[in-house]
């Protein structure tokens, strides 16, 4: 080559360079609009995440009951239950009045019953109504009340969002209240069951908690909730299409894969911080004469959801980038891989030592579409994942499992036809002796 020949080859080879540069150019926007897409959808992601938990048990009236149902045995709610119960009986009846109406003969029974030979006749019936509310929120019977309560208190806080003027629950300046007088009159049935006729004179006793309280926020509220309705899966279908979209848009696709989906399991894990926060913020602005162990048991059965939501989310970006790095070429990724398949190798080689057995027509059609069979593994399991109604994290454990297993059986299978075995070597004295000129 002579020297014009590699001057030409020199322009030629500089001509192409430049020629990429203008490409190299042009794919910057295209990656600056990917990182804008990952923020977007790890944005949206805890949004869209109450937006799920809204439609799943604010809008759905029986399965905010089996939610709720729980706390009925709770000892921190029954005693709660309990204290403003035997207050408001307390504070509605009139001792004198009361015994006003009773025999003279029957006075002594009633004062043995009351205890008040122990103290003042007020503190032996206030014992009285103490214990028997206490028997009654530990019973079975008491369980009924408490899911028709939270009927109750679904239809409030329903009423409250939406705006649907029905049902018997009160709503007034922003407050949302729930009477407590079945469980009052179940307890008046208990003290004359218990021989207390006079407890049967007791009037009509109604007192009420508050299941909501806001002053100019509701209708803040109430539009927000009806958006999140709408968008209860419109916005976690945003979130998986901005992720995609900033995947197709990078220029290494699988970095940009596993960036999105740890960002997303972060913004889940913002959300989760969030609710740990909330909670002592929303404990420490009770009114002093609300139960805070009561409160913090139903904050938390309340979000129970929207936590296992959170952890949900998180384990499906970190199964997600895992599985990206681990089909990646990085020398951690290739050796994790190359650990795995010969783990299986040996196993298969233990099982067919010197190749005395094979698959048979299967090892060579998995061996062909080993790529495929991996593929649909995956979807499948996404399939049944996105199918499952309400996963936890134990669900998508084992789904990822299951699929691991799939995917092992798949390697395991991924044996080409093995060669023959090898005959054994033929000593020298009986090998046929060899043809002349050869």
């Amino acid at each position: 080559m002579t020297r014009d020949d590699e001057l030409a080859a020199l322009k030629a080879r500089v001509r192409e360079l430049e020629a990429k540069r203008p490409e190299r150019r042009r794919s910057r926007p295209k990656s600056a609009l990917a990182v804008v897409l990952v923020i977007l959808a790890a944005l949206l992601t805890p949004l869209g995440v109450v937006a799920v938990w809204s439609h799943a048990l604010i809008g759905d009236t029986d399965r905010y009951v089996q939610t709720m149902a729980p706390l009925a045995d709770d000892p921190d709610v029954q005693n709660a239950v309990a204290n403003r119960v035997t207050t408001a009986v307390m504070d509605r009846i009139d001792v004198a009045d009361l015994l006003s109406g009773v025999a003279p003969d029957d006075r002594p029974l009633l004062e043995k019953a009351l205890g008040a030979a122990d103290g003042p006749l007020t503190s032996g019936l206030t014992s009285l109504v103490r214990n028997t509310t206490e028997k009654f929120v530990s019973s079975s019977a008491f369980a009924t009340v408490w899911d028709q309560l939270n009927r109750a208190a679904h239809a409030a806080v329903d009423k409250a969002l939406t705006g649907h003027d029905d049902g018997a629950v009160q709503v007034k300046d922003g407050e949302v209240t729930l009477d407590l007088a079945p469980v009052v009159d179940k307890v008046k049935q208990s003290l004359v069951d218990q021989g207390l006729t006079v407890a049967g004179n007791i009037p009509e006793v109604h007192t009420s908690i508050t299941v909501m309280q806001s002053t100019g926020a509701l209708a803040k509220a109430r539009t927000g909730f009806r958006l999140l309705q709408l968008l209860s899966w419109v916005l976690p279908l945003l979130v998986v299409l901005l992720a995609a979209g900033a995947v197709l848009l990078a220029r290494r696709r699988r970095r940009a894969l596993i960036t999105a989906a740890l960002t997303i399991a972060v913004g889940a894990l913002v959300l989760g911080l969030a609710l740990w926060i909330g909670r002592a913020v929303y404990l420490d602005a009770l009114p002093a004469d609300v139960s805070r162990p009561a409160a913090g048991a139903v904050y938390d059965t309340l979000v129970r959801f929207l936590r296992t939501a959170v952890r949900v989310v998180a384990v499906v970006g970190a199964v997600v980038a895992l599985a990206s790095w681990l089909s990646g070429p990085g020398r951690w990724a290739r050796a994790v891989r190359g650990a795995w398949t010969g783990a299986i190798g040996s196993v298969r080689d233990t099982l067919f030592t010197g190749g005395s057995g094979t698959f048979g027509p299967v090892g060579p059609w998995v061996h062909r579409m080993r790529t495929w069979l991996n593929l649909t593994v995956a979807a499948v399991a996404a399939a049944v994942l996105i199918a499952w109604s309400y996963p936890t994290a134990a669900v998508v454990f084992w789904i990822a499992v299951v699929a691991v297993c799939a995917l092992a059986v798949i390697e395991f299978l991924d044996a080409p036809t093995l060669p023959p075995p090898a005959l054994p070597e033929e000593s020298a004295a009986d090998a046929p002796p060899a043809a002349p000129g050869r």
